[in-house]
């Protein structure tokens, strides 16, 4: 565990700067938040960590005065009880919430997104010379690289969310909660992310991260804080970070149990799906594999090595220059999503909210999706028909949603993969390309996920896993593929399944090497 970046760790023998005691919060008929405790010393990054649902949420809406906790919690800041009634009053407290959905105004400056609420006037003029001069101190001084008069609208996710860091720093926060700050970020403009959030912490600023991905909470934070089910398991210091000791504290049960692979694959003799020297002249160039029947065949490389772009040639989303594609033994042709679908063959895509759910129908509607048309008689849809086939996909998935009538847009990241996931089974696919499939889902999600890849393979599917977290493909494969700039580097069997092995193929190491930034992410 790399300590280079933690020289200087808070002392918890100092008085803690915030400290949340015995939060309680109940809505009408759900007991949310149970005696949780949290605790936040100057100058630590706190993580926060626990599966959707478990109360993270509500927590910090509590500490931006969102929400207002139950009688007999108490907060206090510096050692001194306060009352949050409100986010105004959170400001005043020294409190900021950067959350997943950043809270600018695109049609402003960055400036004036900056002083939004708190403008200097001058003879009852705002004082934009100040504004701007004052705002540019503050950018520089955290490194970006556009100016205060820009409008926030040209701005990238990256950048927007240095605006909101910004604004923290001006308004003097002594807390800072950053709320799953990398979802939309690259890897460089991770890593400049992260740099930025060091920068607070040896400023002295108190932070409280929460992130599903334990790579950046091994990386970043000083203590982990941990929520199951609205109540507090316990706080672990950096020496005490491990996966198997996280994973426990969060879903209850031995990382040893977490990668479900109860299905025993054995080769039949001809491939459910063959591909021969398939390429598109451009990102993906000659290549060939099978994927037998109760196969989970993994993918792995860096990004940009032609994973994505493989899966949809084979699906028909994008056209291919050369290559045939078998399945069951008969050649098949796939110019279309549709072409694919009617074959017998489904794609989950990586990007489910631009590409996969409708977030603004239902789950009925969302799972029905793809076959509503063979319910039609005479042209009317049997809606009778429909819901029964969503209330059975969503007891088969462990969906959790009080009603199929619910849109999928407020379902947690896990419940929509698993929305998804139905849509697609409903097909009856024999053969499934599941791109990135547990990316962004917290780790009892990822699990039940694993759990239904098993059951697939179990019941003779063929299922190809395109995954960017190594433990992942090694916990889960039955063989491996590995793609290195649109070329397939080889394949490892058996006990050749290890993260190195991988990393060798996708670097074009001649021994393993050490695991690269692009391609490791969480060790769940």
């Amino acid at each position: 565990m790399d300590l280079a970046h933690h020289a200087a760790l808070p002392s918890n023998t100092s008085a803690p700067i915030l400290e949340m005691r015995h939060i309680s919060k109940t809505f009408p008929g759900v007991k949310a938040l149970s005696n949780v405790e949290l605790t936040l010393h100057q100058g630590e990054i706190l993580a926060l960590m626990g599966e959707n649902g478990a109360g993270k949420s509500t927590l910090m809406k509590i500490l931006s005065g969102a929400y207002q906790a139950d009688a007999g919690s108490e907060i206090r800041i510096n050692g001194k009880p306060v009352t949050i009634n409100g986010p105004l009053q959170a400001r005043d407290a020294g409190i900021s919430i950067i959350y997943q959905e950043l809270a600018l105004s695109p049609n402003l400056s960055v400036a004036e997104n900056i002083y939004l609420g708190r403008e200097p006037r001058r003879g009852g003029l705002i004082d934009r010379a100040k504004m701007m001069r004052e705002s540019s101190g503050v950018l520089k001084r955290l490194g970006a690289t556009f100016e205060p008069q820009t409008l926030v609208s040209l701005l990238s996710i990256a950048e927007r969310q240095l605006v909101e860091i910004a604004r923290a720093v001006h308004a003097n926060s002594r807390i800072l909660v950053m709320d799953e700050p990398t979802t939309a970020l690259s890897s460089r403009e991770t890593d400049r992310l992260f740099a930025t959030v060091r920068q607070l912490r040896q400023d002295g600023m108190a932070i409280i991260y929460i992130s599903h991905r334990m790579a950046e909470v091994y990386e970043l934070s000083d203590r982990v804080t941990i929520l199951r089910d609205g109540t507090y398991v316990g706080t672990i210091d950096r020496a005490e970070m491990t996966p198997e000791v996280v994973v426990k504290m969060m879903v209850g049960r031995d990382i040893s149990s977490f990668y479900k692979k109860d299905h025993r694959f054995q080769a039949t003799a001809e491939p459910i799906l063959e591909v021969s020297h398939i390429g598109d002249g451009r990102r993906v160039h000659d290549v060939s594999f099978s994927l037998h029947a109760g196969e989970v065949l993994g993918l792995a490389g860096l990004v940009g090595a032609g994973r994505t772009e493989l899966a949809r040639i084979l699906f028909g989303a994008d056209p291919h220059t050369t290559g045939d594609i078998k399945l069951a033994g008969k050649p098949v042709t796939i110019r279309s999503p549709q072409d694919a679908i009617d074959a017998g063959l489904v794609y989950l895509t990586e990007d489910r909210k631009a590409e996969g759910v409708l977030l603004d129908m239902s789950v009925r509607d969302n799972i029905n999706l793809m076959i509503c048309g063979k319910d039609a008689k005479a042209g009317v849809l049997d809606l009778k028909h429909g819901a029964e086939r969503a209330k059975a996909a969503i007891a088969a998935m462990t969906i959790r949603v009080a009603s199929a009538d619910v849109n999928v847009g407020s379902l947690s990241g896990g419940n929509q993969q698993k929305v998804l996931l139905s849509r697609l089974l409903e097909t009856k696919p024999v053969v499934l390309i599941l791109d990135e499939p547990t990316r962004g889902v917290d780790v009892g999600a990822k699990s039940e996920i694993y759990r239904i890849i098993d059951d697939l393979a179990k019941a003779g599917a063929g299922v190809l896993v395109i995954s960017s977290e190594l433990p992942e493909v090694v916990g889960i494969a039955d063989r491996v593929l590995v793609m290195r700039e649109g070329h397939l580097e080889g394949q490892l069997e058996g006990d050749r399944i290890d993260q190195e092995n991988i990393i060798a193929l996708a670097t074009a190491a001649q021994s393993p090497l050490a695991p690269q930034p692009a391609l490791t992410a969480s060790a769940h």
